[in-house]
């Protein structure tokens, strides 16, 4: 690692233990994704946000995408509007070495070997875990910048509550959705519903684009999200959950046809949580994830659909020092599409073990497991993690861990592009960590730093030679090196959020950025209640990009404000106004592709 990410490490770290020593006390946020158990934050080896669902809703974001561009650590990509291919950067890694979870489901295409951003709908979101850095030794394939877990709506016990939303904005935009929650004895449902549409706006402004059409992109969406949970006993409980979102959206292909992309995404799972013995807890899930994407051009329809079959049984055991969480899971890909690929299934079996120890001061936690898929063999990842509390108020962590990324189907199948001979991506990561918490009175101030390295090996990269014989291989290796610096306070009506990323995602061979990532990015977010009014505001700020990989296509620097602001003018009833981009920049996430201007978007909210 470069010298200077430790030296910034201790200088914070120096810097932090001279603050006041307030009276401690952290937030009552539990984490599950860190460790695959419920964790206080307070607890946490790992680099973790939690984003809760008031914040959520208060956010003004207008899709799962927008949200989590907000987010440390966080940069996206986007083909044009909400509804449009969206990918996340984390930590500087490729979209698609980003695991994304919901409920615990891969519901990723595997085809491309990424997910569906957009396809995930923000209606039906209770809240949001972003665990970052290499956590292939927890969830296998694909952890190897982080993962990205979603938590939809759950039901509570009691009485019988409903909510409602609706709105509209620029481009005509709309959106409705509502739902109810509660409990028919010891039987806990919910059910939430939504819909949005947007006649949108041209996704590519550039004429000279093969794929240039003058026509406005829009899209719509139709979601619903079902949830029961039933104790059948003392210490046993099974739930059912069930999401599905269509999102139909247009886009760019050429100047004589309506293109568009519409994707059906879908997560089924059965869970059975079960207290065998005060000191032994057993969760079996069986589920299934699947993307259903069918792009239609002038070329015709091009349907690919993946589903994932997934079973997964863990056991926590309580030790007389530490806990031990063992894990058997088997996941069953399968692919169907009209192209001729030579192979469309495979299955990995996978074994894991996670042990954690809390002693005075001091915390431990490692990761082992090991995958066997039928397609790419073998691998094994593991990682360890240390923390001790310097003082009740600051913690001190550090932690290395491996990651490896799998081939996706076209990478190996696709007719004439393809090379049945790649190997899986490798990272191997290390990172140190400080975090400060102190409370006094109402007034409340974080602080965290992490530095960072990450080695990425055998990087699957697409090329041509001078024959013009095409084909992805295992050709360069990358460095994913940074460091973020965070800072929160929050006191009476007034919060106060920031955060900044510095890295360097870089080609080893040449120095180059990786495409469409910055050396630095932040946020400044602030929130203030007045009476029953509540304002808020939001920076983001980007240096330059580049397109490709040659960094040749230059994509400039920009800094975009959002406000928000909502009013509780009746028991039960609120009315918002956002304001995305408000002072109309014009900036790009991906070359060519428009993100819309400045936007309004008003409603009421009622829940009651």
């Amino acid at each position: 690692m470069s010298t200077r990410f430790p030296a910034s490490l201790a200088l914070v770290a120096a810097a932090l233990a001279t603050l006041p020593a307030f009276a401690q006390k952290r937030a009552d946020a539990i984490v599950v994704t860190a460790s695959r158990t419920a964790q206080p934050m307070d607890e946490l080896l790992a680099d973790v946000t939690v984003i809760g669902p008031e914040e959520i809703l208060r956010s003004g974001a207008i899709s799962l995408a927008q949200l989590l561009q907000r987010q440390p650590g966080v940069e996206v990509t986007t083909n044009g509007g909400p509804g449009s291919t969206s990918g996340i950067f984390l930590r500087g890694a490729n979209a698609g070495q980003t695991l994304v979870l919901i409920d615990g489901l891969r519901v990723g295409s595997s085809s491309t070997g990424s997910t569906s951003v957009e396809a995930i709908p923000l209606d039906q979101i209770d809240r949001i875990e972003i665990l970052r850095g290499p956590a292939s030794s927890l969830y296998g394939a694909d952890a190897m910048g982080g993962v990205v877990q979603v938590f939809t709506k759950r039901g509570r016990a009691g009485a019988f509550s409903a909510g409602a939303s609706a709105g509209f904005g620029t481009y005509a935009s709309r959106n409705v959705n509502g739902g109810a929650s509660g409990s028919i004895g010891d039987l806990r449902l919910s059910l939430h519903a939504g819909a949005t549409e947007s006649d949108g706006f041209n996704a590519i402004d550039n004429p000279s684009s093969f794929s240039y059409n003058p026509d406005r992109d829009g899209y719509s969406t139709r979601n619903v999200a079902l949830n029961a949970a039933l104790p059948w006993a003392p210490g046993h409980e099974i739930s059912l959950r069930v999401l599905r979102n269509r999102v139909d959206a247009q886009t760019d292909g050429g100047p004589d046809f309506d293109d568009r992309t519409i994707t059906t995404l879908q997560a089924l799972a059965i869970v059975s949580r079960d207290r065998f013995m005060k000191d032994w807890g057993s969760t079996l899930t069986a589920g299934e994830g699947s993307d259903d994407s069918v792009s239609k051009s002038a070329y015709g329809d091009a349907p690919f659909k993946t589903t994932q079959r997934q079973y997964m049984w863990q056991n926590d055991i309580t030790l007389p020092a530490g806990m031990l969480s063992l894990v058997i899971e088997r996941r069953e890909e399968t692919l169907k599409t009209t192209h001729n690929f030579a192979v469309k299934s495979r299955d990995t079996d996978a074994i894991a073990g996670v042990y954690q120890l809390h002693q005075g001061p001091w915390a431990l936690q490692a990761n082992v497991r090991r995958d066997d898929s039928s397609q790419y063999g073998v691998k094994n990842t593991g990682g360890i993690a240390a923390g001790y509390k310097l003082l009740p108020s600051l913690r001190l962590t550090a932690g290395y861990s491996t990651g490896f990324k799998a081939p996706s189907f076209n990478d190996l199948y696709f007719p004439g592009f393809s090379n049945p001979n790649l190997v899986p991506e490798e990272a191997r990561n290390a990172e140190l960590g400080a975090y400060f918490t102190a409370v006094q009175g109402d007034s409340r101030f974080d602080a965290r730093v992490v530095a960072y390295r990450n080695r990425v090996e055998n990087l699957i990269v697409f090329g041509c030679d001078v024959d013009f014989n095409c084909r992805p291989d295992n050709a360069d290796r990358a460095t994913l090196e940074g460091a973020t610096l965070g800072v929160g306070w929050a006191s009476g009506g007034t919060r106060i959020d920031a955060s900044v990323d510095v890295q360097r995602p870089e080609n080893d061979a040449n120095g180059n950025l990786l495409p469409r990532r910055a050396r630095r990015h932040g946020t400044v977010q602030v929130m203030q209640q007045v009476g029953p009014v509540r304002f808020g505001a939001q920076l983001r700020a980007s240096s330059l990009r580049f397109d490709d990989a040659a960094n040749i296509r230059r994509m400039g620097g920009y800094g975009i404000l959002n406000i928000t602001a909502d009013w509780q003018f009746a028991r039960g009833w609120t009315a918002f106004i956002q304001g995305n981009n408000v002072l109309d920049r014009n900036y790009r996430l991906a070359a060519d592709f428009q993100t819309g201007g400045a936007t309004v978007f008003a409603g009421v909210r009622w829940a009651p």
